[in-house]
């Protein structure tokens, strides 16, 4: 036992070696970027109606931190419960479909006209349907999320080793079985795979449902700020919209890389 203790502590410090050179050059690509930004603004003289600069966009986002936290809390929570609904209903659809193609061939192209319909056309509707509270929020976050996961899980149950799978029914399992043990594992890459595309999905959701349906959420503040021509505000936002999606697709990743420690796909590192 003593010997593992240098052992994990130095395999730590690599990890965090290499989490810290993977996120150095894409902090130094926005710093420069941010710099060239400021630069061309105040040399172009352009209005800050127009186009604020980092800078006057970092006073605002700092000066009032606690209003845009507590907006960006209120879309973290709408798009992390239609994330979680949409997710649940996806993956006892595809387990359905995997076991039926009755149930497939009628499931599916409804999935998919939900899917080609532009989602700020039916965010109208869930305000008329539900009102004005978080629920409608979630369910656009939900709808938005519901088919790539779906599709995914679909592929990945039925993805299976045929080999395998004759090994399974040559040793008499049960179809129970042969879904915790056989189906489930070799679905568990196809279903992440779909959690990175529908993580962020589900907070662009949440923003759509906002600008319809209520005057809570970064959506709102996005859609206030653009009446009174706000630009640092309405910057501000999307910063922090894009510090939640950046940070709910890291954990996702992160959450990934410990359950698919045994696939191929994680020898070679995390990709954020």
């Amino acid at each position: 036992m003593p010997a593992d203790g240098p052992s994990s502590h130095g395999q730590h410090l690599a990890n965090m070696s290499r989490y810290t050179r993977r996120a150095f050059f894409p902090l130094i690509t926005l710093a420069a970027v941010g710099l060239l930004w400021e630069v061309a603004v105040r040399v172009s003289g352009v209005a800050e109606y127009l186009v604020p600069t980092p800078s006057a966009v970092w006073s605002r986002l700092s000066g009032d931190l606690s209003y845009f936290l507590f907006h960006g809390l209120i879309t973290l929570y709408e798009s992390l419960g239609g994330f979680a609904l949409g997710t649940l209903v996806a993956v006892i659809a595809a387990g359905v479909m995997a076991h039926s193609r009755l149930f497939e061939r009628t499931v599916y192209p409804i999935a998919l006209l939900i899917k080609v319909t532009p989602i700020v056309a039916i965010a109208p509707l869930f305000v008329i349907w539900f009102g004005f509270g978080s629920f409608p929020k979630m369910m656009i976050a939900a709808l938005i999320t519901f088919f790539p996961v779906m599709v995914n899980t679909f592929i990945g149950l039925r993805s299976v080793n045929p080999t395998t799978l004759d090994f399974f029914r040559l040793l008499d399992a049960s179809e129970a079985q042969v879904l915790i043990k056989l189906r489930i594992p070799g679905a568990l890459p196809y279903v992440f795979a779909a959690f990175r595309i529908a993580v962020p999905l589900s907070v662009i959701g949440a923003v759509v449902g906002e600008w319809f349906t209520g005057d809570r959420g970064l959506g709102s503040v996005i859609i206030v700020a653009h009446h009174n021509i706000d630009m640092p505000t309405l910057f501000s936002a999307i910063a922090v919209l894009a510090c939640i999606g950046l940070g709910l697709t890291g954990i996702t990743a992160l959450i990934e890389r410990r359950v698919l420690f045994w696939h191929d796909s994680q020898q070679s590192g995390p990709a954020v």
